[in-house]
């Protein structure tokens, strides 16, 4: 049992360095070696607990990336009270809340997509089944909106939830161009328009 716990550790470890170089420097750049090093453990560690460097990639997607979405863009959805009053508070206030370094590196899944999105079908698979939980989060919330005639009830809910995850996804890649946010209030006040005229 002690083994098992100290095994757990270790791994846990290994994938906190993992992410933070994948995060910094990319998947590909990456290696083994700078991921070894960072952890302060031997190369011999590592293959004691993955057999690659893809089997960690998607221990990182599972552990790392698809917990950090879930907690701060799907479970915000799941509140009770007023649909778009939630809905405008996880979008605008989460873009709003990223520290520097966040702004600088983008979003980590995003990031990941982009690198290795079509690099292997496991890859493909992971990254995809977080986008479709934050896409179902959403439409469940479009359409409680609607049911609180707070949200106009023609409006399309699949087709709104892909274009608030693609807009967002796209802005945090896009605010790595710059050394401000003037870009991201341009975002911001574009998104509160848009928020705006799904209101009932």
């Amino acid at each position: 049992m002690q083994q098992e716990l100290k095994s757990e550790i270790t791994k846990q470890h290994i994938v906190h360095e993992a992410f933070k170089l994948f995060y910094e420097n990319g998947f590909k750049a990456t290696s083994i070696n700078d991921v070894m090093k960072a952890a302060k453990m031997t190369k011999g560690a590592f293959y004691h607990h993955y057999k690659s460097k893809e089997q960690l990639g998607l221990e990182v997607i599972e552990l790392k990336i698809q917990k950090r979405v879930y907690n701060a863009m799907v479970l915000p959805l799941n509140g009770t009270g007023n649909a778009m009053e939630i809905l405008e508070n996880t979008f605008l206030n989460r873009i709003k809340s990223f520290p520097f370094y966040d702004k600088q590196q983008g979003c980590p899944m995003n990031n990941f997509i982009n690198e290795i999105g079509n690099y292997e079908i496991s890859y493909q698979l992971a990254l995809k089944s977080i986008v479709e939980k934050w896409k179902k989060a959403l439409v469940i919330l479009i359409e409680k909106g609607k049911e609180q005639n707070a949200i106009k009830k023609e409006i399309p809910s699949e087709a709104v939830a892909v274009y608030l995850i693609s807009a967002f996804e796209g802005i945090r890649g896009i605010r790595k161009l710059y050394d401000n946010d003037v870009i991201l209030d341009q975002y911001i006040s574009g998104l509160s328009v848009y928020l705006n005229q799904l209101k009932f």
